[in-house]
């Protein structure tokens, strides 16, 4: 049974949530057939019910909706119906006429938190989670959570704190907010509070019918949700906005059926569907590879303290690690000192380190060098890791004795930030050593997609297509605030020329003398315009305070006029301007695919998403191709014609055109 009916002597029940075939409680078959025969019963029992406690057996307390079945929907009839059964079980339970509290001892995310908003109380212990994050899969919260989050804490509070961002709140924070009622210093505290707070108040009722829900700051929340999305085609955080503020005109039942209508209107629609398969079975998926019971390390060393190095640092040192941060510019590394990370300038202090991160400059004969000075010094079977972004790790391994414990781990900027880190394996990386890199990084809580060997790996290769395609769109002359409309309506979370400043225009134009040098190199259209931005205007960056864009303080402030020098007055079609970039990432993905740098499918999607910031819409960036319209005939068509427009390197990859003529796709 998914739910325990237990009576205690003084009518108190107890509902213990316990899925006897999940880690965690979902809102599945299971759980809504219980649920059902515990209302009945508390209402056949009612007399003799004094009381009511929601708990649970599980480590979370109750994790949402369970996604297998979210996903599956093809009937807006069947969600609607199967959200408002939701509905009605948690309506029950709130008018039963008995006092409810949900003793929260872990997570009470997405419809875990709409069951515990249909108790009187919410008591929690401190390390509980609590939110409605269906936002960022696409969806709605369907079990009440809109009507009642919008009862609890006003429109612009439920808004902007709980339902728009899908904020997973700490036990603190949902306190402060009014998620939360109460913390609980222990378990035996928890279910003590519970007990008092339902004997001191048995006539508790509910708020939502009486409550008036100000609606003065009603004509700014559109502002708001154009500012959050900038025109990005995602459909959930309009719902969510449409049913909040429609639940405020009406009764709370019939709110509770609006907001069913715009859920079956999402989850029946292939964005949710394309964020639940990425954001929840892609990244499980590549969270899921067998590294057996490794220990962590015992000490870390990570060579050089400048922004990648300090962050790296930062989250061992979460994690619990004791770190040595070596930089030759010790002041440097002394301003990231901490109870667990030890700044030094002295290889000697590096003695024992069993892992050793380097984040130096990208230099192979600099990564070499460090790695010469420390190698005799570091513990003799330590795991021995580059933070490169591009350089090959096969050619870097060559600096070190041991080339079969070398491998590559590509963490993201801002480390402590950044989900996810990129694995990279060298021809003589061990099976060892890789098992040993993924432990770290599943230590560090991120996600890791594994690939192999090449020159930028997966996201550095593909992002650099990106990045250099908006900037040839500069170079033909389209008017630079075009470009960055395209790309955020395109769904991208930073626009392509504020995206280049921030990585600087000099990394580009290095990877490219780098790629040259090595014969793998070809000209592209952005070259020009990054030469002249660099050497003409004396524009590099926002780290130098100038370049695509104007900066005060640190702070962009607007495109820079000068960029008129390159025109300005071209006017392609506005669809090929946001489907350039979709498209240029996707067949750069393709070749990665193709020449085996990637060896999975949900990697390439996840691993898009998070590493380099492809629109979560689409599910990730294979995904993408899968669904275009037409499926891979169709992809294969507009490609072809964007290349007649633009250049060969739209032309579809061989591997793509044998899908497309199989009739197979990359899902």
């Amino acid at each position: 049974m998914a739910i325990h009916f237990n009576r205690e002597d003084d009518g108190i029940i107890v509902l213990t949530f316990d899925d006897p075939d999940r880690a965690a409680n979902t809102m599945n078959e299971a759980y809504v057939r219980a649920m059902q025969e515990a209302v009945s019963r508390l209402e056949d029992e009612r007399d003799d019910v004094t009381g009511v406690i929601l708990a649970s057996a599980k480590k979370s307390w109750f994790a949402g909706g369970d996604l297998d079945s979210l996903r599956a929907y093809d009937s807006a009839q069947a969600a609607f119906d199967r959200a408002n059964l939701v509905k009605a079980q948690l309506r029950r339970l709130e008018t039963l006429g008995r006092p409810v509290v949900a003793a929260i001892n872990g997570a009470a995310l997405g419809g875990g938190l709409e069951i515990a908003l249909a108790c009187h109380r919410r008591i929690a212990l401190p390390g509980a989670q609590l939110g409605c994050p269906e936002v960022t899969l696409g969806l709605l919260p369907a079990g009440g959570g809109v009507v009642r989050t919008v009862r609890l804490l006003g429109l612009t509070e439920a808004l902007t704190h709980v339902l728009l961002p899908g904020t997973r709140h700490q036990a603190q924070a949902a306190l402060e907010i009014g998620l939360l009622d109460q913390i609980a210093a222990s378990p035996a505290e928890l279910m003590s509070a519970a007990r008092e707070w339902i004997r001191a108040n048995p006539d508790a009722t509910q708020p939502w019918e009486s409550v008036k829900v100000d609606r003065t700051t009603l004509p700014a929340l559109p502002a708001v949700l154009r500012q959050r999305l900038k025109g990005a085609p995602y459909p959930a955080p309009r719902h969510i906005l449409a049913a909040a503020v429609e639940s405020t005109q009406v009764d709370v039942d019939t709110a509770f059926v609006i907001e069913s209508r715009y859920f079956a209107g999402l989850v029946t629609g292939h964005i949710a569907k394309n964020m639940i398969s990425a954001f929840f079975f892609d990244r499980n998926a590549a969270n899921a590879r067998e590294i057996g019971d490794l220990p962590p390390p015992r000490k870390a060393a990570v060579l050089g303290a400048g922004m990648m190095g300090a962050g790296i640092a930062q989250v061992l040192a979460r994690a619990g690690v004791p770190v040595v941060l070596r930089d030759v510019d010790y002041e440097r590394a002394a301003a990231h000192a901490c109870d667990l990370i030890t700044p030094t300038a002295d290889v000697a202090d590096l003695a024992g380190a069993d892992l050793v991160i380097e984040a130096v400059f990208e230099d192979p004969a600099l990564k070499h060098k460090v790695f010469a000075e420390i190698e005799g010094v570091v513990a003799p079977d330590a795991l021995l890791c580059s933070n490169t972004s591009t350089l090959p790790i096969t050619a870097l391994a060559e600096g070190v004795r041991r080339d079969s414990d070398f491998i590559g781990l590509h963490f993201f900027s801002p480390v402590p930030k950044m989900p996810l880190v990129e694995v990279i394996r060298g021809e003589k990386t061990s099976d060892e050593a890789l098992g040993r890199a993924l432990a770290v990084v599943r230590l560090l809580r991120k996600t890791p997609i594994v690939v192999n060997d090449s020159r930028g790996f997966f996201t550095s290769r593909v992002i650099g297509t990106f990045t250099n395609e908006g900037v040839a769109m500069l170079a033909e002359g389209v008017p630079p605030a075009s470009i960055e409309q395209a790309s955020s309506q395109a769904g991208y979370p930073a626009p392509v020329l504020a995206l280049m400043d921030e990585l600087t225009l000099t990394l580009p134009r290095r990877i490219r003398e780098e790629a040259l040098a090595a014969g793998a190199g070809t000209p592209h259209p952005a070259d020009a315009v990054i030469d002249r931005m660099i050497d003409e205007f004396g524009r590099p960056g926002r780290s130098s305070g100038a370049g695509f864009y104007e900066y005060a303080q640190g702070r962009r402030v607007r495109l820079w006029p000068g960029l008129s020098a390159f025109g300005g007055t071209a006017r392609p079609p506005f669809d090929d301007l946001k489907e350039r970039l979709l498209f240029i990432e996707a067949i750069e993905t393709v070749k990665c695919l193709d020449e085996g740098v990637l060896t999975s499918v949900a990697e390439a999607n996840i691993g898009s998403i998070l590493g380099i910031g492809y629109p979560g819409w689409t599910g990730g960036v294979l995904r993408y191709i899968d669904q275009y319209e037409g499926g891979l005939p169709g992809f294969v068509a507009r490609a072809r014609q964007l290349a007649g427009r633009y250049g060969d390197r739209f032309d579809p990859p061989p591997l793509l055109l044998a899908k497309a003529a199989e009739g197979t796709t990359f899902g």
